[in-house]
């Protein structure tokens, strides 16, 4: 079977009559897939920011822990694009904390210069610049994304502790309330029957564990505001353990697929009802830590 070639046009949108930014940033909110950055999901779009304009496109992963802060710009990069998406990414962080944050640049032209520029934030900054064409076949037109710099990958924290920014437990009790963190404790002393020298680990972003000072997060915390701690153990997903968790009653959350853990929501009055469930569940992530 032959197969057609089909000569394409190049179009340059910047200049184009019908082509603009609003059209590029309906494309991707209708199927966010296509900029190649895996199956993410619309959050919001022209976001607005305080005292700082709005953002494109606010994009999140499909297991809720990670979102893009997207930028689209017709032409060429120029300085106040660049400062313009990381500002924005600073300001999407500080607010929602409990997530992963990327700022993504999308230009038509990603020029050498500010790549350069770009590059030196990366590392610094988690940030992603994806060139973008759009080409006429036809009666059709179509956009091409090519990611032309990635986010630097800085490991797992679990991994590199040392990555970690420490904090204490007053930081937790503040970010949380003394409630939850206590509710944490009361999940300490279960874990303790397996190894009496588990003790916390307390960082920026969620309440590690250690044993004898050797670091071991099979389960980590996070406190809530809302009466509700964050238990999440690294298990190995499968039909069985999730059919276990939700059987005894407790509030699953989505898989998370990057650290490999099961996230579920507990309430105070249901340590103690669920203690057994508890105890098997931190023994099957314990043995797998070993």
């Amino acid at each position: 079977m032959a197969i057609n070639y089909v000569k394409y046009q190049k179009i340059d949108m910047k200049n184009h009559q019908e082509l603009d930014e609003k059209w590029v940033q309906d494309i991707i909110a209708k199927e966010p897939a296509i900029i190649g950055l895996g199956d993410l999901i619309l959050k919001d779009k022209e976001r607005i920011q305080p005292h700082a304009g709005r953002l494109d496109l606010l994009l999140q992963d499909e297991n809720a822990t990670r979102r893009f802060e997207v930028e689209i710009q017709l032409g060429k990069t120029d300085e106040s694009h660049i400062i313009r998406t990381i500002e924005y990414w600073d300001i999407e962080r500080k607010r929602f904390s409990q997530y992963e944050h990327c700022a993504v640049i999308i230009a038509e032209d990603i020029t050498s210069r500010f790549l350069n520029v770009i590059s030196l934030f990366n590392g610094a900054i988690p940030l992603i610049a994806i060139q973008m064409n759009a080409v006429k076949i036809g009666d059709t037109v179509s956009l091409i994304f090519t990611k032309v710099l990635d986010q630097s990958s800085f490991g797992s924290v679990d991994d590199d502790e040392e990555v970690a920014e420490v904090t204490d437990r007053n930081y937790w009790e503040l970010r949380g309330t003394k409630q939850t963190v206590a509710m944490a404790d009361e999940i300490l002393e279960l874990i303790k029957t397996i190894s009496p020298d588990f003790e916390f680990k307390y960082n920026k972003y969620y309440i590690g564990l250690a044993n004898n000072g050797q670091i071991n997060n099979f389960a980590i915390f996070r406190p809530q505001k809302n009466s509700i701690l964050r238990f999440e153990l690294r298990i190995p997903k499968a039909d069985n353990i999730e059919e276990k968790i939700e059987n005894a009653g407790l509030d699953i959350l989505d898989y998370d697929t990057r650290w490999n853990r099961y996230r579920i929501r507990i309430k105070k009055d249901e340590i103690e009802k669920k203690k057994e469930m508890l105890i098997e569940l931190i023994k099957i992530a314990y043995n797998n830590s070993i």
